[in-house]
């Protein structure tokens, strides 16, 4: 074999080796790259794809989501209208719990690929679901933005007491049916929590 045919395969070797190593370090890059921005998204939101889902776990979430979102409206009501301390903290620690409920289940949808209730609805725009289980209606809404103090505790824990069933029901179908586990454990506390919070206001109100 020529000196010449010999460099010939050298050279062609070397630049076999180069692009195999180009070619590893891009596929390198490209996985790293993948893994990290996997592993931070997921510890961004470590709970917002809730796993393997079916129809009702969708169903749950844009359905409660409004729901929701009319009950943290209500519940800023209270702050300037209601004459007991009580019912004002009550309010508080409906809007502390539920807000976050509302970011949860919006992360979910978006990553199962379902659209998202749009936030910032105004009663109007609910309105148009009132016959969502416990959903005020426009003229429910607009009493209670009208009323002020012993008159407004008295309207909101009524009406809340309603909402609450509600949400209730919803979430007593989603435990049932569901299938995300993150789901149903959300329907479980919602069931847990809006219960007691529905004794409290029956109690308020001189009903329980």
């Amino acid at each position: 074999m020529t000196s010449r045919t010999l460099t010939r395969r050298a050279a062609l070797g070397a630049v076999a080796l180069t692009s195999a190593l180009v070619l590893t370090a891009c596929g390198g890059d490209g996985d790293g790259g993948a893994g990290a921005h996997g592993g931070h998204g997921a510890s961004a939101t470590p709970d917002a794809s809730a796993g393997a889902h079916n129809a009702q776990d969708v169903a749950f979430a844009q359905g409660m989501i409004p729901h929701h979102q009319q009950a943290l409206e209500m519940a800023r009501l209270a702050d300037g209208r209601a004459s007991s301390a009580r019912v004002k903290d009550l309010a508080a620690r409906i809007e502390k719990a539920q807000d976050p409920e509302i970011r949860t289940m919006t992360g979910w949808l978006k990553s199962w690929g379902e659209d998202a209730p749009m936030a910032g609805m105004d009663h109007s725009q609910h309105s148009g679901m009132s016959g969502m289980a416990g959903m005020m209606s426009e003229a429910d809404m607009t009493a209670l933005k009208k009323a002020g103090g012993k008159d407004f505790d008295t309207r909101f824990l009524s009406l809340m007491v309603q909402h609450h069933q509600g949400a209730v029901e919803m979430a007593a179908t989603e435990k049932r049916k569901g299938r995300s586990g993150a789901a149903k454990r959300m329907a479980d506390a919602i069931v847990t929590a809006q219960n007691a919070e529905i004794r409290e206001m029956k109690g308020l109100l001189g009903t329980g």
